[in-house]
C-alpha cells in the first residue's frame, strides 16, 4: 500500500487487482515509478526507482521531485499540466541527468493523475538508452540470422569446389616450373583462406541449444587475460576492474572464453599507435534490468555487466551503429564476423550487447543473466 499524504490507497483504489499488495505490483515493474503528492513531495515509488535515482525509499520520501532533477526540467511542468487537464501525459526524450543520479539520464515520462489523491501524480520513467539496447539488440540477432542462411549456403556452394581447385593446384605443382610453383602455392593459401573464412561463418548456423552451468566469470577472465597478455595483448597494460561478491552467470563457459577473447582482440588491435595502451576489464551487479526473451514466457533478468574499456581512437561514427553487423571492419584483412559472433553468442544467452565510443575510448557493455539455482556456489570454480 502507499501512503499519499494521510491517506492510504488500497489495492482496489489503487485499480491493482483484488488480494495482490500494490507494493508489490509496483515492485514488480522494471521501471521506475514515482508517486508524486500534491505538495510535490515524493510519497512512493518502487525498487527499480531506489536503483534509478541512487535512493532509498525512506530518502526519497524526504524530498521533493524537484531535488532529483534538474533546475527548470520539463518534468515539474509535465506534473503541472497532468493537475490541470485530470488526463495522462506523455513527453519522450527528456534529460533529467544531475550529479545526484547521474549526468546521462535520457528518458521516456508517462505521467498520470492519481485516483482517490488529489493532486498526485504517478510518474514512469523508461531510459531510452536502454530502448535502444534492446532495439540493437533485436538488429543484431537480425543480422546474425542473415549469416546464418549465408553460411549454410557457402558451405554448399563453395567449399566443394573449393576442394576441386586446390586438389587441381596440387596436381599442377608436381609438374610445374619453380616459378610456376609460386602460383601454384598462391592458389592453395588462397583456397585455404577462404575455407577458414566459410568455417568461421558456419558457426553461425549452430542452432543446437546452449549447454549452460554456473559459472564463476572471474575464473573466466582471469584464463582469457593469461592468453591474451601472452599473445595478442602482450604490449598493452590489462586492468581488473571486479565486483568480487558477483554471483555466477548462467552461461557456456567456452562461449564466454570466445566472446572475451574477441572483444580484447578486437581493444587491443584498436590500440595501434596509443600511448601507453590500456585495456580495462571490469564485472559489476546492475539490478532492474530485465529482457523478453524468445521460447522464455518469464522475463528474464540481466543484473550482471561485464565491459571491456580500452583507451584508443574510438569507432569511426559512421560505423557505430551497424558494428555488430556481418562484414564490418576498419581492419585492412579483417573478416568483420568478430563483433557479429560475440552478438550471436550473447543474443543466444538471452543477453544484451552495446558499444559506446567516443575520442577518449571505447567501452562494450554486456548485460547476462545470472544463475539462480538453489546453490548458486554449486559447481563453481575458486
Amino acid at each position: 500500500m502507499l501512503e499519499t499524504g494521510g491517506d492510504t490507497l488500497t489495492e482496489a483504489k489503487a485499480g491493482l487487482g483484488k488480494g495482490v499488495p500494490g507494493q508489490a505490483v509496483l515492485d514488480s515493474l522494471p521501471h521506475p515509478v514515482v508517486v508524486v503528492g500534491g505538495d510535490d513531495k515524493i510519497v512512493g515509488a518502487n525498487s527499480a526507482a531506489e536503483d534509478f535515482f541512487h535512493a532509498s525509499l525512506s530518502m526519497l520520501k524526504r524530498r521533493e521531485v524537484s531535488w532529483f532533477v534538474p533546475f527548470g526540467s520539463p518534468l515539474l511542468g509535465l506534473i503541472a499540466q497532468v493537475r490541470e487537464r485530470g488526463g495522462a501525459v506523455n513527453e519522450y526524450k527528456v534529460d533529467i541527468g544531475t550529479p545526484r543520479i547521474g549526468q546521462e539520464k535520457l528518458v521516456d515520462i508517462h505521467a498520470s493523475p492519481l485516483s482517490d489523491a488529489p493532486g498526485g501524480v504517478v510518474l514512469l520513467f523508461q531510459e531510452r538508452t536502454m530502448a535502444e539496447k534492446l532495439d540493437k539488440q533485436l538488429t543484431s540477432r537480425g543480422a546474425a540470422r542473415t549469416v546464418t542462411g549465408l553460411a549454410a549456403m557457402l558451405a554448399h556452394e563453395i567449399k566443394n569446389p573449393l576442394s576441386g581447385i586446390r586438389g587441381a593446384a596440387q596436381l599442377l605443382e608436381q609438374s610445374a616450373s619453380e616459378d610456376d610453383r609460386t602460383l601454384t602455392r598462391l592458389i592453395m593459401e588462397e583456397t585455404d583462406r577462404i575455407v577458414k573464412l566459410v568455417d568461421r561463418m558456419e558457426v553461425f548456423s549452430d542452432e543446437r541449444p546452449i549447454d549452460r552451468e554456473p559459472v564463476n566469470i572471474h575464473v573466466v577472465l582471469d584464463h582469457v587475460k593469461r592468453v591474451a597478455e601472452n599473445g595478442f595483448a602482450s604490449k598493452v597494460r590489462v586492468v581488473e576492474d571486479y565486483d568480487p561478491s558477483l554471483p555466477p552467470v548462467y552461461a557456456n563457459r567456452d562461449q564466454l572464453v570466445q566472446i572475451f577473447i574477441n572483444l580484447i582482440k578486437n581493444a587491443s588491435e584498436a590500440l595501434s599507435g596509443v600511448n601507453e595502451p590500456e585495456i580495462v576489464v571490469s564485472t559489476a551487479f546492475r539490478p532492474g534490468v530485465r529482457l523478453s526473451v524468445p521460447g522464455v514466457q518469464e522475463r528474464v533478468s540481466l543484473p550482471l555487466e561485464f565491459c571491456v574499456r580500452d583507451n584508443g581512437y574510438g569507432v569511426p561514427e559512421d560505423l557505430r551503429p551497424h558494428l555488430f553487423d556481418p562484414f564490418i571492419t576498419t581492419k585492412t584483412n579483417g573478416s568483420g564476423l568478430g563483433l557479429a559472433l560475440v552478438a550471436k553468442i550473447v543474443g543466444d544467452h538471452g543477453g544484451v550487447v552495446e558499444c559506446e565510443s567516443g575520442n577518449r575510448g571505447t567501452t562494450f557493455r554486456i548485460l547476462m543473466p545470472a544463475f539462480t539455482g538453489p546453490d548458486v556456489h554449486s559447481g563453481i570454480e575458486d
